[in-house]
């Protein structure tokens, strides 16, 4: 019955996500290895020329001028999670994992067919040790070792606290935490293989200091204390204690300030039992729009260890350690719904939101650079990006990727 009931949360997710940026795409889905992807190339003559591709290109210029883009197809598939590692970008689709060669623009699929993955749903992709970690819906934590180009997965048996793995972060002791949606799970020292040094913290064993077991995110923080994003606030742990904000203590918007913004209404209510609870729990019943503040879907800490969550309709809210400060459409983001929030290498904070990506101010939490799909997106809903060593920035979205020159 968790299978079921976490299927069906998924669902209502994508089709807000769907709902949020539905337009009329290309449905040309990547084929298998060694051919080029399916691609647009739009924008001026500036972009770096690849001698070797025979990809046919079609160019114009962006409504703004400011950036030179290309288009890639993924078909009717969601981009959640992106990375890069030398000359490769790694894109995770709700149909698999391809790994694209920047020299050739060639690529390979990785998918349950091969035998490479344990499910083609991919929620998360970052990079340990020259391997590519794979968080999948319902096939656990798949690992690709990029020297000996083999696949290891990792489940329940394992010591995951879930097959369904949102995030992977390694931290600065050493240890590698998972986000799950049975909680996080703690691996002492990265020791993956060895059982007796996973540990799982969840909402029982924690006694609520992880408010909810459904994690979406996880970060550490500038003192090397954790923080995680889950669908009843943020939670904190340091130091073997934890501490957990909702929207009472200033967590994401209040309804009547975000409600004319809301331009979908989905009720997770109406599609599963839990969020039909959650509903009832965080006091909306008579809310049928696409709102709950305590949802916390995206998560990072900057520079200054300011704390960034992405919330469910309540916008973008910042946590300087002693309040939390929320940014709306009304202070100018494109949507109430932030989707992903990425630190680039020069520590600024990006939001992926319903309505087109924006970096922000951060000592204000304001949007400085907003770009949507006029500007080069592929779709305004943006769940993923990475920066590639070519000084390309690679932006997911439903059903495809922009490749942009010039954004940072």
């Amino acid at each position: 019955m968790k299978l079921d009931i976490k299927s069906i949360s998924t669902l209502v997710v994508i089709m807000a996500a769907l709902a949020a940026g539905a337009y009329s795409l290309g449905l040309s889905s990547a084929k298998n290895t060694s051919s080029s992807m399916s691609s647009q190339s739009v924008g001026n003559s500036s972009a770096p020329a690849h001698p070797s591709s025979t990809r046919s290109t079609t160019t114009e210029t962006a409504a703004s001028g400011a950036l030179t883009f290309s288009h890639f197809r993924v078909g009717n598939r969601n981009v959640k999670g992106m990375t890069t590692l030398g000359d490769f970008v790694w894109v995770g689709t709700s149909g698999g994992v391809l790994k694209y060669d920047l020299r050739t623009d060639n690529y390979v699929l990785y998918d349950v067919s091969n035998g490479s993955l344990l499910s083609n749903g991919v929620f998360h992709l970052s990079v340990l040790d020259e391997r590519i970690m794979v968080g999948t819906y319902g096939g656990g934590l798949s690992v690709f070792d990029t020297k000996s180009e083999k696949w290891k997965n990792y489940n329940i048996p394992d010591g995951l606290a879930d097959q369904f793995v949102y995030d992977v972060q390694r931290v600065s002791n050493g240890d590698v935490w998972i986000a799950t949606w049975s909680g996080v799970n703690r691996v002492k020292q990265g020791k993956f293989d060895d059982p007796t040094q996973w540990e799982t913290y969840n909402l029982t064993n924690t006694n609520g200091g992880l408010p909810n077991d459904w994690v979406y995110g996880l970060e550490e923080g500038k003192n090397g204390e954790m923080w995680f994003a889950t669908e009843k606030g943020v939670a904190r742990f340091v130091a073997g204690k934890w501490e957990n904000w909702q929207h009472e203590e200033g967590l994401g918007a209040a309804y009547e300030l975000v409600a004319a913004d809301i331009k979908f209404n989905n009720d997770p209510g109406k599609a599963s039992k839990h969020h039909a609870r959650q509903k009832v729990e965080d006091g909306l019943v008579n809310v049928s729009a696409a709102y709950n503040p305590n949802y916390v879907v995206s998560l990072s800490v900057d520079g200054d260890g300011i704390v960034w969550a992405g919330t469910w309709g309540g916008g973008l809210a910042r946590y300087d350690g002693k309040k939390w400060t929320n940014t709306t459409v009304q202070e100018g983001l494109p949507s109430n719904h932030v989707f992903m929030l990425h630190r680039d290498n020069e520590g600024r904070i990006w939001a992926g939101t319903s309505e087109g990506l924006a970096r922000v101010d951060q000592q204000t939490g304001k949007p400085v650079e907003i770009v949507r799909r006029k500007d080069g997106l592929f779709a305004d809903n943006v769940f993923s990006m990475a920066k590639a060593q070519d000084g390309s920035v690679w932006v997911g979205s439903f059903g495809g990727v922009a490749r942009l020159y010039g954004l940072i």
